[in-house]
C-alpha cells in the first residue's frame, strides 16, 4: 500500500510544470519596450516570473507609471501568447502527474498566473483535471505571502506542515518557507540551480530526481 510522504503536493505552473519560461521572459521586456520604458535584461525579467503582475512591474521599473498599465498589460499579451501555443509540459512531468493522480495522490497548483490565464494553459495541456485544487495570483495575495498554500489548506483540508510546494524560483520557496510547508526546487526553470541550492533544500534537474525527492519514484 502507498504511504505518501505528504499529504498534498502543489505545483507552480510557469517554469515547473510547462516550459514557458523564456517567452514570459521575452514578453516582459517587449512591453516595456513597447509602452515607452527601459527594456530589462531577459535575466532581470526571468527573476520577477511567479510574482503578481504589479510587483513584478514595480521590482522591474520603480517609476511604472499605474496609468500605462493596461498598455504593458496588452503588449504582453500580444507577444506572450502567440508564443505558449508552441511550448508544453517539461518532459516526463505530464507522465508523473498521471501517474501520482492515478495512485490516488492530491494535487494541487499555486501560480502567479490569473485565473484566465490558468484556465487557459488548462485547456491547452488537459491535465487541469489531475489537480483538485488550484489558487491564482488574482485570486489570492502574490507570492510569497502564504495566503495561497493557506486557501489550498483550508479547501482540502491537508495541515501546511502535510503539504509539499513544487516550483522553480526563490518566490515559491519563501512561499513554502512563509506558510511553513515543505519546498522542492527544480532547476530547469527561471533561477539559477547555484540561486535555489542556497534554500538547503532539494534541487532536481528532471523528472526521475523531481519523482525521487518527493518519494514517488516508483511513479515516473
Amino acid at each position: 500500500m502507498l504511504v505518501p510522504k505528504y499529504d498534498l503536493f502543489v505545483f507552480d505552473w510557469d517554469g515547473t510544470i510547462m516550459d514557458t519560461t523564456q517567452p514570459i521572459a521575452e514578453g516582459i521586456c517587449h512591453a516595456f519596450e513597447a509602452t515607452g520604458y527601459p527594456r530589462p535584461s531577459v535575466e532581470a525579467a526571468r527573476g520577477v516570473i511567479g510574482l503578481d503582475w504589479q510587483t513584478a512591474i514595480l521590482t522591474l521599473v520603480e517609476g511604472f507609471d499605474t496609468a500605462d498599465y493596461d498598455a504593458f498589460e496588452n503588449a504582453y499579451r500580444e507577444f506572450y501568447f502567440a508564443r505558449e501555443k508552441k511550448v508544453g509540459i517539461f518532459p516526463g512531468l505530464e507522465q508523473l502527474l498521471r501517474n501520482m493522480h492515478a495512485a490516488g495522490l492530491r494535487l494541487a497548483v499555486a501560480t502567479g498566473k490569473s485565473r484566465r490565464g490558468l484556465d487557459r494553459v488548462f485547456e491547452q495541456t488537459g491535465i487541469g483535471h489531475l489537480f483538485e485544487a488550484t489558487v491564482t495570483a488574482d485570486e489570492s495575495a502574490g507570492k510569497p505571502d502564504p495566503l495561497m498554500l493557506q486557501m489550498l489548506s483550508e479547501e482540502t483540508g491537508v495541515e501546511l506542515s502535510q503539504m509539499v510546494m513544487v516550483g522553480d524560483t526563490e518566490h515559491d520557496l519563501w512561499l513554502a518557507k512563509n506558510a511553513g510547508c515543505a519546498a522542492v526546487a527544480v532547476s530547469y526553470g527561471a533561477f539559477p540551480k547555484s540561486k535555489l541550492r542556497e534554500w538547503h533544500v532539494p534541487v532536481c534537474d528532471n523528472t526521475e530526481q523531481l519523482a525521487s525527492a518527493l518519494g514517488v519514484d516508483h511513479l515516473v
